[in-house]
């Protein structure tokens, strides 16, 4: 059986599955085949995915390819920061793993969406209009 050169993690949030392979060399972060600056555009999503490897101290020691599935673009995303955490942990745990825990990235969100119930108007919390007088 070949011997796998990288490490893989799963990183959720909400609906959102993402499957990271990191790997140990310099490289660019692909996701679904696109580089991340293009999955994921703007200032604010590029430094909330490198947040990981600033806070670890190693930006230009690992690269990563993911695959996401489901949810949005902030689901994605979020998605994506669970799993490289979950990566870099695996990748030496004594080390990354108090800094990660500590900044929360190792922790599922659990938010998920609210079911509708029966008898509002289309909403999860929403009461239907009582008729006036």
């Amino acid at each position: 059986m070949p011997r796998v050169n990288y490490i893989p993690a799963v990183g959720r949030r909400r609906k959102a599955i993402a499957r990271v392979r990191l790997f140990r060399k310099k490289g660019d972060i692909l996701v679904n085949d696109k580089p991340i600056a293009e999955y994921f555009p703007g200032k604010v999503a590029k430094i909330l995915y490198m947040e990981p490897f600033r806070i670890c101290n190693v930006i230009d020691k690992y690269h990563a390819t993911i695959k996401v599935i489901g949810s949005g673009k902030a689901g994605q995303l979020g998605a994506v920061i669970h799993g490289l955490s979950r990566s870099l942990v695996k990748a030496n745990q004594e080390k990354f793993r108090p800094i990660l825990k500590k900044k929360g990235f190792l922790t599922r969100d659990p938010r998920k969406k609210e079911r509708r119930k029966v008898g509002t108007g289309g909403k999860a919390r929403r009461k239907k209009q009582s008729p006036k007088r």
